[in-house]
C-alpha cells in the first residue's frame, strides 16, 4: 500500500502528466454539468414518468451509458452513442467499401479521413434519433411538462440534442489528445459509475429496511462483486504470448564488428481481442425481437415473445444473448486481428516464429491460434455478460444493482481503467519512478 501512496503521490510531480489529468478531470466535470441541463421547454420538476421508464430493463441500460441524461431529458440525452454507433459502422463498412480500405492504409492522412467520416455520420445518427427521443418524450410526459409546444419545440429540442453530441463528442476527442486516457470511453465510464451510488443505496435500502438478508447479504454480494471484477480484469488482460525469433545479422564497424539479433520476443494474442464490442452486437440484435413483435399486439405469441426479450434476466434472454456473443467474438476478431498482415509485417522485419515457415504458413498458424483461444475467451465473455441475471436470479439482487456484476457497464469500467492506469504508468516509467501497477520488468526496461 505504501509503495502504491507514494506512486499516486509521484504522478502528481510531473508536471505534463498532472497537467492532463486536471485537463481531464476538468472536462469530465463539464460533461457531467451538461447531463443535469434540461432541454429548454420542458419543466425539470415534471419528469417522474420518465424516470420510471428508465428505472429498469433496457430504458436503465441506454439511461446508464448516458450517465442519466436519458432519463433528465438533458441537452446531453443521446449522449456520446450516436458517436459509438457511428464508428462501428464504419469499421464494419472498411470491410466491404474499398474506398475506406483505401484509408486505412493510408496512415496519419488516412486516419483524419477516417475520423472526418465518422463525424459527418454521427450527426446523421443523431438527427435520426432526435426525433425519436422528443417523440418519447411527448409520449411519456404528461402536457404540463412542455413549457413549449409546436415545430419551435421540436426543431430547437433536435438542434440541441445534434449539438450536445457534438460538444460531447469534441470533448471525448480532446480527451485524448490533450488528457489521459480515451476520451470517449471516459465518456462512457463516467456515464456508468454516476449511477452505481443510487443503485448501490437502492440495494442497501432493500436489504435492510424490509428484512431481506440484511448487512451479511451486503457483504456477500461486495464480495461477489470484487470478485467478478477480477476475473473481468483477468480477461481483459489475458495473452496468448506466441514466440519469436530474428534473425542474426552482423554490423560491421571501422574498428569493431558487433553481433545484433538473435533476439527472442513473442507477439501477445489477446484471450478477448474483441473488447465489449460482441456485447454491444448482441445487445443491439436483442432489440430486434421485442420490437417486431410488438407491432402485432393483438397476437398471444407476440406478446410472449415481447416479454421474453424485454427482460433482461429471463432464461430465454440469456441463452440467445450468450449464443450471439458467443458468435460476434469469432466475426469481430476476424476482421479486427490481421493475422496475415501480422505475418508479412513480421517476415519484413527478418522474424520468424521457430518451426513454422515464413509468409503464408506464419499467417495460418496465427489464424489458428486465434481460433483456439476465442472460443474460451468467448464463452467467459458470455458469461460475464449474464451474470447479472445470475445474481438476480439467485441472489435476489435488485435489477439496478445487478446490472453491475457483469455485462457491458462493468467491462467498459474495468477495461478503461486498466487502460488508463497504463497511460500513467508509462508516463511514471519514464520519469524513472515505480508505475502504479508496479512491474519489474517494466522497470527494468525503462531504468
Amino acid at each position: 500500500m505504501k509503495k502504491f501512496i507514494d506512486s499516486f503521490i509521484n504522478v502528481w510531480k510531473i508536471e505534463e502528466l498532472k497537467n492532463r489529468i486536471l485537463l481531464t478531470l476538468g472536462l469530465l466535470l463539464v460533461y457531467r454539468f451538461g447531463a443535469q441541463v434540461t432541454l429548454p421547454g420542458i419543466d425539470a420538476t415534471k419528469l417522474t414518468n420518465l424516470t420510471n421508464q428508465t428505472d429498469e430493463g433496457i430504458g436503465w441500460l441506454i439511461n446508464v451509458f448516458t450517465g442519466g441524461a436519458f432519463s433528465q431529458a438533458s441537452v446531453f440525452a443521446l449522449g456520446i452513442m450516436p458517436y459509438i454507433s457511428a464508428s462501428i459502422v464504419v469499421q464494419l463498412m472498411g470491410i466491404a467499401v474499398p474506398y475506406l480500405q483505401k484509408l486505412q492504409k493510408d496512415g496519419e492522412s488516412g486516419r483524419k479521413k477516417i475520423n472526418q467520416i465518422t463525424r459527418w455520420l454521427t450527426i446523421l445518427i443523431t438527427l435520426v434519433q432526435g426525433p425519436g427521443y422528443i417523440y418519447n418524450l411527448y409520449r411519456t410526459l404528461p402536457g404540463e411538462a412542455f413549457m413549449l409546444t409546436g415545430p419551435t419545440f421540436i426543431y430547437s429540442s433536435v438542434l440541441i440534442l445534434v449539438t450536445g453530441t457534438i460538444f460531447a463528442m469534441w470533448l471525448g476527442e480532446k480527451i485524448t489528445d490533450k488528457g489521459i486516457g480515451n476520451g470517449i470511453s471516459l465518456l462512457i465510464m463516467v456515464g456508468i459509475i454516476a449511477r452505481m451510488p443510487q443503485a448501490f443505496i437502492q440495494e442497501f435500502s432493500s436489504r435492510t429496511s424490509q428484512a431481506n438478508g440484511g448487512v451479511m447479504m451486503i457483504v456477500i454480494e461486495l464480495i461477489l462483486w470484487f470478485l467478478v471484477i477480477i476475473a473481468c480484469i483477468l480477461l481483459v488482460m489475458a495473452v496468448r504470448k506466441i514466440p519469436v525469433q530474428y534473425a542474426r545479422r552482423t554490423v560491421s564497424g571501422d574498428f569493431e564488428e558487433d553481433m545484433m539479433g538473435g533476439n527472442r520476443q513473442f507477439i501477445p494474442l489477446k484471450l478477448n481481442a474483441s473488447g465489449v464490442m460482441p456485447i454491444i452486437f448482441a445487445q443491439a440484435i436483442m432489440f430486434i425481437p421485442a420490437a417486431v413483435s410488438g407491432l402485432a399486439k393483438e397476437s398471444d405469441t407476440a406478446l410472449s415473445i415481447a416479454g421474453m426479450f424485454n427482460d433482461p434476466f429471463g432464461l430465454v434472454y440469456n441463452i440467445v444473448f450468450a449464443l450471439l456473443i458467443v458468435i460476434f467474438t469469432y466475426f469481430y476478431t476476424a476482421i479486427t486481428v490481421p493475422t496475415n498482415k501480422m505475418a508479412d509485417d513480421l517476415k519484413r522485419s527478418g522474424g520468424f516464429i521457430p518451426g513454422v515457415k515464413p509468409g503464408v504458413e506464419t499467417g495460418d498458424y496465427l489464424d489458428k491460434i486465434m481460433s483456439l483461444i476465442t472460443f474460451p475467451g468467448s464463452l467467459f465473455l458470455a458469461l460475464v455478460a449474464v451474470f447479472p441475471a445470475v445474481a438476480v436470479s439467485l441472489l435476489g439482487v435488485q435489477g439496478a444493482w445487478g446490472y453491475f456484476y457483469g455485462g457491458t457497464s462493468l467491462l467498459i469500467m474495468v477495461g478503461v481503467a486498466i487502460d488508463t492506469i497504463q497511460q500513467i504508468n508509462s508516463y511514471l516509467l519514464n520519469k524513472h519512478y515505480d508505475g502504479l501497477m508496479k512491474s519489474g520488468k517494466n522497470r527494468k526496461a525503462v531504468a
